[in-house]
């Protein structure tokens, strides 16, 4: 039966009663406990399905998520399809969750080094010993930092309360840094959360390189508004993107430009020339005076099309195309990130990319920016405690220096992650690391206690999505299955519920004994509002519903429609751009990707995700390199050619991928692979069995130059340039279509050509 909202709302008031019922039966704990169908007793074995609502963690923005179990086991996970960010839709990372709850390599209890740090050497030790371990650790050093992937929601509030009052740094990691984005917005809109980008109600969308459908920001979210956007309206809604490399979000647009990397703030630039200049009726005259200082058109002149066509490739007739097709189009909607956030100029390009937005006067409209609210009661913000790249160096060098000597992480991989900067070696320095993975990543292998996680199937918690719907919403997550490997005094607990522990016995009084009580404690600040989707007169009858329908919130609770905006000023557009140009010893921009599979690395343990094909190469597998097929041939490379790709910081090694799609001077890269300690298990036949993530590609960070955006700090990751050269081995680069290579003819026609 296919799984309609209407069927899920059906089915939850069902299950409401039943779970009343059910508490009253008496049915013996131990019997809830047993895992094997083998071993369960004769009254359990049923064969009957329960799906449970819960969030996903795998792809890092509060999903909600709906999980098939049958006699306590989790068998499939699925979209949500009340739930306002995933309305029932599903990512391949979500899809894989499975994988992680019975990974073969999860740490089964808290372990103790044994050998050099790094080597991945430990022995298994109980959770009274290792908390006995641990707590000296963390009384008179001389500074503790705390790592963790962004949070929100309950756990980010136990971890503020912890850190603020045990004197900890706490640092948020994101491996493709989005604090270029993140000041834009805050600077340009005075908004401290980030928007939600009405893609849905548009009918012109221009996308400076956000990969929004495949892995920037809120994919699932946006994909199903893409689908809106093409067919959900009464007409067709038109995409243009600008973008170095053919993406995801390439690929499905109607027209993909290609722009010299690092030159799209003065595509923008120039864009807003023409608008000025040919199109004053229709622009915001107000902006206008904001960005020009009152000179008008005459302060744009030096980024007319044909000023800008050298620097950027783009000739004036589109320039001077998009500029019309944005006035004549009632929604239109301009969208930057990704690529072009991550030069030097990263800033100065996201300001002049949304400056359009502002005078194209699309903020809070239908089909244009629409700014969410802030959280809902004890939400927390993940990103105030996101940390540039600058942040990262500072870290790494007092820990080299002993002047942070205790690391907790949790949730990140530091180790692997900052490969360009040597992290590991700063870490090392570390008098004492303790991580809470649940897996034996590069980060816990350089620990000296860790006390492992819970999955998130397995979790009490809450989040707040980032980007939101445009109003307040909290997903939460409850454990559908009972914890695995629940040995007497070891077994894996919430890194929550060690937090609060480890709290309670440094003689502070935290706010809630375990996690569940603070993700009930949240629910009974919405509750006593009676606002929103869930409303009842009895808290555990309004516990229970949130609970089956995966989340509260609340459609009036928008953002402001409007508020103090900063368009990009000429002084920032006098000073001088750095157009980022090769050179001899090194042709080539480099553009990493985030893959659409393991995403950063963190999927790089799952083989689902390994063998889900790129969905424009189809490779699965390995870590290949997309080079322009002509120049491929001029350097006499092949696919499946083992490569070199070196810059100034180190170098890689690939598989040969040529696609004509390809620009001569990008080579474009995905993340993920290359791990030392990660996916430590076999699979496949035994003639070719191989280790999932361990030893496998390459980490593409690794070579990246530490170079950073000269306005915020952060890493600009999209700014590094390579050489590539042959090695001489060639191996079959692994793809869903075959050996068969992307090509074309040119010259011919189609049956029906593309409207214009």
């Amino acid at each position: 039966m296919t799984i309609t909202r209407r069927n899920f709302l059906k089915w939850s008031g069902i299950g409401a009663l039943g779970t009343v019922v059910f508490a009253g039966c008496g049915i013996p704990e131990e019997e809830l406990l047993v895992q094997s169908p083998a071993t369960m007793p004769e009254d359990m074995v049923t064969g009957l399905e329960a799906w449970y609502a819960t969030s996903c963690a795998q792809c890092n923005n509060g999903e909600g998520i709906i999980v098939r179990i049958i006699e306590g086991r989790a068998i499939k996970i699925e979209g949500n399809p009340d739930h306002p960010v995933s309305k029932g839709k599903t990512s391949v990372r979500s899809q894989a969750g499975l994988q992680v709850l019975y990974n073969p390599d999860r740490l089964t209890g808290p372990m103790k080094r044994t050998g050099n740090r790094g080597l991945g050497e430990f022995e298994p030790i109980t959770w009274d010993e290792a908390l006995a371990e641990v707590l000296p650790k963390l009384t008179g050093t001389k500074s503790v930092a705390m790592i963790t992937d962004p949070v929100s929601g309950s756990l980010g509030r136990v971890i503020k309360e912890f850190v603020d009052r045990n004197g900890t740094r706490h640092m948020a990691l994101e491996s493709m840094e989005q604090t270029v984005l993140t000041r834009t917005v805050r600077d340009m809109f005075g908004q401290e959360v980030m928007p939600v980008f009405d893609i849905s109600n548009a009918d012109y969308v221009l996308n400076f390189g956000a990969d929004f459908l495949s892995t920037w920001l809120s994919p699932v979210q946006y994909s199903r508004a893409y689908g809106e956007f093409r067919q959900g309206h009464g007409h067709r809604g038109t995409l243009v993107h600008i973008e170095p490399r053919m993406s995801m979000t390439a690929a499905n647009a109607d027209k993909w430009h290609y722009v010299t990397p690092g030159t799209e703030g003065l595509v923008a630039l120039s864009i807003a020339y023409v608008l000025v200049k040919d199109f004053a009726q229709d622009i915001d005259q107000e902006t206008l005076s904001l960005m020009t200082g009152g000179g008008g058109v005459s302060a744009l002149a030096s980024y007319a099309p044909e000023s800008t066509v050298d620097a950027t490739g783009l000739t004036p007739e589109v320039i001077e195309n998009i500029a019309h097709e944005l006035t004549k189009s009632e929604h239109s909607l301009v969208i930057g990130g990704g690529a072009a956030a991550a030069h030097i100029n990263g800033l100065f390009n996201m300001r002049a990319i949304y400056s359009l937005n502002l005078l194209l006067g699309n903020i809070g409209k239908k089909g244009g920016i629409r700014f969410n609210p802030e959280p809902a009661d004890f939400g927390i913000d993940k990103r105030d405690a996101v940390a540039t790249f600058q942040d990262w160096k500072t870290l790494r060098d007092d820990l080299s220096s002993g002047k942070t000597d205790t690391l907790l992480i949790h949730g990140a991989n530091p180790a692997y992650t900052l490969e360009s900067i040597n992290f590991t070696d700063g870490a090392k320095n570390a008098k004492t690391i303790i991580s809470f993975s649940s897996f034996l990543d590069e980060s816990s292998a350089l620990a000296d206690i860790i006390l492992p996680d819970h999955t998130y199937l397995e979790s009490w918690g809450d989040h707040d999505p980032d980007p939101g719907p445009g109003y307040q919403t909290v997903t939460f997550q409850q454990p559908v299955v009972f914890p695995f490997n629940q040995d007497v005094g070891r077994g894996t607990r919430s890194f929550g519920d060690v937090l609060l522990d480890l709290d309670s016995k440094l003689g502070n009084s935290p706010s809630y004994s375990n996690m569940k009580e603070a993700v009930r404690a949240r629910a009974t600040k919405l509750y006593d509002q009676n606002r929103g989707s869930v409303q009842s007169g009895n808290f555990e009858a309004f516990w229970i519903s949130v609970l089956q329908r995966g989340g509260w919130w609340d459609e009036k609770s928008s953002g402001p429609n409007e508020g103090p905006t900063k368009p990009i000023t000429s002084a920032e557009m006098a000073a001088e751009y750095d157009v980022p140009n090769t050179t001899a010893e090194y042709p080539f921009h480099l553009i990493p990707f985030e893959s659409n599979s393991i995403t950063d690395g963190r999927g790089a343990n799952q083989p689902w995700l390994q063998a889900a094909p790129d969905p424009l190469s189809t490779a699965t597998w390995e870590t290949w390199v997309e080079i322009n097929a002509k120049k491929a041939d001029e350097l006499g490379i092949k696919e499946g050619d083992e490569v070199e790709i070196a810059s100034s910081t180190g170098f890689i090694n690939a598989l040969a991928y040529p696609n004509p799609a390809s620009s001569p001077e990008v080579l474009s890269v995905p993340t993920g692979l290359g791990h030392k300690h990660y996916g430590n298990f076999e699979i496949g036949p035994d003639m070719f069995r191989s280790l999932v993530g361990k030893g496998r590609g390459s980490n593409v960070m690794a070579i990246i130059n530490p170079v950073q955006d000269k306005d915020t700090g952060a890493l600009a990751w999209s700014d590094t340039k390579v050489n590539i050269k042959k090695t001489g081995k060639w191996i079959r680069l692994p793809k869903f279509e075959g050996v068969v290579p992307p090509q074309y003819e040119e010259g011919l026609f189609p049956i029906v050509k593309p409207e214009h």
